[in-house]
């Protein structure tokens, strides 16, 4: 015989009957793996027991998989999972998902094609051979505040739209729906939290633009000869630092939705979760967004071509301000169809984003615990309508009110 048991010797080896091996579970002499036999007298716990029985090398017994209640398994995620659960949980809830994002997007697409329209019409009627100094300085002005306006609209708008998003996506995780009337219900409390991170996060961010440029502008005067490496650097370094910044505080949102915590508790926590797990979740939002644009490029691509197209066997206009006027159904229907498609990519990006956060929590905090036990409780009825607001988790993360729970209280 070979191996560790001596020849000689088959107690040692309980699985197997005198006159040869047997199959696992077929010696019913010995008593079966599993069962609960109960600890022999006299005998410390942790001892070995010749008598009970052990699997044999390359065998586990009694493996569960982890419960699945909604889109995902509730236990850490992998990459398929994530991207599975964020599509399905749309799909579930297409009202409060997609009809959430296509309203925010046209609206901003119409915002969008009448300040665009205004700025275009003022490029018109612009002859920059004749043109004074003032008709210069007003133009650009004009073109730096419709920039800010739209720049400033699209970011508040896409900050709203993933806090309000999470909601039915985090309820997914439940395998409980949600309708667009019941999505606002639950999310009009947290509105103003959230546009007033919106607006933190905008004047943090324009604050350092403007100090960077001057710094930017201070050092390529001093540095003549050495200005455009200067620059290069110090654009790719801000750039560096503002890519990180935003991954820090990609899970604010969903912190403050689903916690209830405030702005700065919820850049903290965002900053907390994402600590150890920047890469990852920098990987996966980078693929998310490629796989969204390439989608949206795609459907976008051939209506645009299509309704330009379509506008260039018009009759010639008589005036720029004809050609205008007979471009905007044009440039409309193109909004139009563009932020749709961009609508559905960033409920789905807002489903990923959902995701990360769940998933970040059941790694760090033992989450997949906290959401069994309100799957317990939801089939009682007695359940929080948001998943993560049960006031006692006893994992010290903040509570539904922002206060810190502590085991055991």
């Amino acid at each position: 015989m070979s191996g560790n048991v001596p020849e000689g010797q088959p107690e040692d080896r309980p699985w197997q009957s005198p006159s040869g091996p047997a199959p696992w579970g077929q010696n019913q002499q010995q008593p079966q793996w599993g069962q609960n036999q109960p600890w022999p007298a006299g005998q410390a716990a942790g001892q070995a027991n010749p008598g009970w029985p052990v699997p044999p090398p390359g065998q586990f017994h009694g493996y569960h998989a982890p419960p699945k209640p909604g889109i995902i398994p509730l236990r850490p995620l992998g990459l398929g999972e994530i991207l599975d659960g964020a599509f399905q949980a749309c799909r579930r809830n297409p009202l409060s998902t997609f009809g959430t994002a296509i309203l925010f997007q046209v609206i901003v697409a119409v915002l969008t094609v009448l300040l665009t329209i205004g700025l275009t019409g003022s490029l018109a009627t612009f002859d920059p051979i004749t043109a004074s100094s003032a008709e210069v300085t007003g133009l650009v002005a004009s073109a730096l505040s419709v920039g800010s306006v739209l720049i400033l609209l699209t970011s508040v708008g896409v900050l709203i739209l993933q806090g309000v998003l999470i909601i039915p996506i985090a309820r997914a995780v439940l395998d409980e729906r949600t309708g667009f009337k019941e999505l606002w219900k639950l999310a009009g409390r947290r509105i103003l939290p959230l546009i007033g991170l919106g607006a933190m996060l905008f004047l943090l961010w324009t604050v350092s633009i403007g100090v960077l440029v001057v710094i930017l502008i201070g050092l390529s005067l001093a540095l003549e000869d050495a200005a455009i490496a200067i620059v290069v650097i110090g654009v790719l370094a801000a750039v560096a630092v503002a890519v990180w910044l935003n991954i820090k505080w990609i899970m604010a949102p969903a912190a403050l939705m689903l916690e209830g915590v405030g702005p700065i508790a919820a850049l903290r926590r965002s900053w907390t979760l994402t600590t150890g797990n920047w890469w990852r979740t920098f990987g996966i939002l980078v693929l998310t967004s490629i796989i969204v644009s390439i989608i949206t490029q795609v459907v976008a691509a051939p209506v645009s071509f299509l309704a330009f197209g379509f506008g260039s066997f018009t009759s010639a206009p008589a005036s720029t301000e004809a050609a205008l006027l007979e471009s905007l159904p044009v440039l409309l229907i193109v909004q139009a169809v563009t932020a749709v498609f961009t609508a559905i990519g960033f409920a789905f990006q807002a489903g990923v984003t959902a995701l990360l956060y769940v998933d970040l929590r059941i790694r760090r905090e033992g989450f997949d615990i906290v959401l069994l036990r309100e799957n317990e409780a939801r089939a009682q009825g007695t359940y929080s309508p948001i998943p993560g607001q049960s006031n006692r988790d006893g994992f010290g993360h903040p509570g539904p009110q922002g206060t810190q729970d502590q085991p055991g209280a």
